[in-house]
Order: C-alpha cells, then sequence, then structure tokens
C-alpha cells in the first residue's frame, strides 16, 4: 500500500473521530419542547384538587380548563441534539443563556420561577374575585418573610384596623406605623374570607434608616370573597403564565356561569390584579401541546398575536384576549355560536 494511500486513511480516519467528537460535544444551547396540560377544574397526579374552595360549594364542572407549559431540557444539550431540535417542528432551540442568564445557577432559576408561579396564583385570584363582582378594599397583597407578619397575615387579608385605628389607605397605615417604633406590639384588626379577626403584631425594623416601622406586608386594593382558594402545582410548575387558565378555573368553580360548557378549551397568558392578560414565551409549543391533549379551543394573549400566526395547529381555534373580561365574554360567544377575535 502507497504512502499516499496510508495518508488518505489516516486523514479520513480523523475526520470520522473530530466529526464524532463535534457531534457529541456540549453547545451552549436548551432545547425547548410541548410540556404537559393541566386542567385547572380537575386534579394533579396525587388527586388532589388543584383549584381547591373552602368556604363555599363549588359548582360541578365539566368541561376543561387547561394550562400549558414548555419543557426545557436541564442537561447540556448536544450538537447532534441541536441539529436534531433544529429539524422538528415541535422543538426550539435557543442559547442556554436565554434561560439560565449568566452568574445564575440552575437553582436560581428554579427559584424565581416558583416565586413567579405563586405571584401569578396570587394575582389569578384578585382578577377573578374582581370579575366576580365582590367588594373592593385595602387588603395584603404579601408578606414579607422573618417580619413580624411573617406566618401570621396571608394574601387577600382585609385590613380594617391597626392598633385600633381605622385604616383604608396606605397613609392611614404609615401615619399610625410613624408612632411607632421597631420591637413595638400592635393589635392589627382583619377579615379572611368574610371571617373577623385579630392578631398582635411586633413591629419590625425598616431596612431604611430613620423609617417607620413596619408590620411586614405589602398592600393594595384587593377584591374580597366570603370563602378562599387554594391553588396547587406550585411544586411542579414554574414561571407566571398559568395566571389566566387559574382565573378562569376559580370563575368556573365559584361564578354563576359555566364557562366551559363541556367543551375542552386550553390557553396561557399571565395575568395582573387587575385582570390585565400579558404575553408569555414558547406560545407555538404550548398550542401544539393544548392540540395534542385534545383542546378544541386555545386563549392567546393578544401581545403573541405576532407568534401565533402561521404556528397554529391544525384544527385548534385560536381566540385573541387582552383582559379576563374579553376572555370570558368570549367563551360565552363561541358557547352561542358567534364570531369571536382571532390573531
Amino acid at each position: 500500500m502507497s504512502r499516499r494511500v496510508i495518508c488518505l486513511y489516516v486523514a479520513g480516519g480523523l475526520f470520522v473521530v473530530l466529526a464524532f467528537l463535534a457531534l457529541v460535544a456540549p453547545v451552549p444551547y436548551v432545547v425547548l419542547s410541548p410540556g404537559p396540560t393541566l386542567n385547572t377544574l380537575g386534579s394533579d397526579d396525587q388527586g388532589k384538587p388543584i383549584i381547591s374552595i373552602t368556604g363555599k360549594d363549588a359548582n360541578h364542572t365539566t368541561g376543561n380548563l387547561n394550562l400549558t407549559t414548555v419543557d426545557v431540557t436541564t442537561q447540556r444539550v448536544t450538537a447532534a441534539q441541536a441539529l436534531a431540535g433544529w429539524l422538528q417542528h415541535d422543538r426550539i432551540v435557543v442559547p442556554r443563556a436565554s434561560i439560565y442568564p449568566p452568574g445564575q445557577s440552575q437553582s436560581d432559576v428554579n427559584q424565581a420561577d416558583t416565586q413567579q408561579f405563586a405571584d401569578s396564583q396570587n394575582s389569578a385570584t384578585a382578577a377573578a374575585f374582581c370579575e366576580l363582582g365582590y367588594p373592593s378594599g385595602l387588603g395584603v397583597v404579601g408578606v414579607i418573610a422573618k417580619t413580624g407578619a411573617d406566618g401570621v397575615l396571608k394574601p387577600f387579608d382585609q385590613l380594617v384596623s391597626v392598633d385600633g385605628a381605622s385604616v383604608d389607605t396606605q397613609d392611614k397605615i404609615a401615619a399610625v406605623l410613624a408612632t411607632h417604633k421597631a420591637g413595638d406590639k400592635v393589635t392589627v384588626d382583619i377579615k379572611r374570607a368574610g371571617t373577623p379577626m385579630s392578631f398582635p403584631i411586633v413591629l419590625s425594623k425598616s431596612p431604611d434608616a430613620g423609617k417607620a416601622p413596619l408590620i411586614g406586608v405589602s398592600v393594595g386594593t384587593e377584591c374580597f370573597a366570603p370563602f378562599s382558594v387554594s391553588l396547587g402545582l406550585g411544586d411542579q410548575i414554574g414561571g407566571p403564565s398559568a395566571g389566566l387558565m387559574f382565573a378562569l378555573g376559580i370563575m368556573d368553580k365559584v361564578g354563576p356561569t359555566d364557562l366551559t360548557k363541556g367543551r375542552f378549551i386550553a390557553g396561557t397568558g399571565e395575568i395582573e390584579s387587575d385582570g390585565t392578560v400579558k404575553p408569555i414565551g414558547g406560545i407555538q409549543l404550548k398550542m401544539i401541546a393544548a392540540k395534542r391533549k385534545g383542546a378544541s379551543v386555545f386563549l392567546a394573549p393578544a401581545a403573541n398575536c405576532n407568534d401565533v400566526k402561521g404556528n397554529i395547529p391544525s384544527g385548534l381555534n385560536v381566540v385573541k384576549v387582552d383582559t379576563l373580561h374579553s376572555a370570558v365574554q368570549d367563551l360565552a360567544l363561541l358557547a352561542d355560536g358567534k364570531p369571536v377575535p382571532h390573531c
């Protein structure tokens, strides 16, 4: 065998080896795919209701109001896996830094997603209560960890008085606290799901020097129902995008109107406490997940319309919504066979 042929064999072998190594080498990308879609009117994997109502009989529900999710690869992606993802219609390959920013661990990102999910559940409950017409007032929006209110007060506690003084505005709370110092104990009177309660709270030091002490809560205008709502899945799903479907699920369980009429409805969208529906990521994959699960209707945030166009699975009716109120109206129009807005 000539030296030339030997060189060709060696070069060819090296090329194959290098090509193989290139394909199995990790690359700075992650692969997104359609994730689980869960019926907010149903139960989780442990058989627990995803939406639990205490203090009021829940309605009998017949249809589906499914939240949708996106799966993200947690392990390092190889060049071959990234290439395969680019070639599949139900996969999206994105830079790893867009999901796991530099300087943040996977644990940091997961923790932030969990907090966003919890915040979205509170916003969904607030929006649903107001859409159902319950009275508004000043209430607890959030509780600050390691303060006197931690473990005592809860979101949706309606504030009645502090230290005997009626408080229906933030300024009135501030005026009461200005007469106290950190370590003082005050009585906070509230209504929780319509039931009057009183709690002694030890005031905490403000992180701002010279400022009045803190009860340990953030407050705002909310609507208050004479019952309580507990939302599950906090240990399974992260991020804010399930807010719209949670709000609709609450309304279907306790409201006067059957929103589904037995239909399989899915959707997505971050929701604010005033009912505004905000855009989310991965909506193309969420529509695929919904269609595969059996949905016939999909509720999409209006601001996601550019992502929706050209990516709608065959047979899926995608409805454009910008508020919780419009979503409720559109579901009623659909049930009556009337036109609804689309992207």
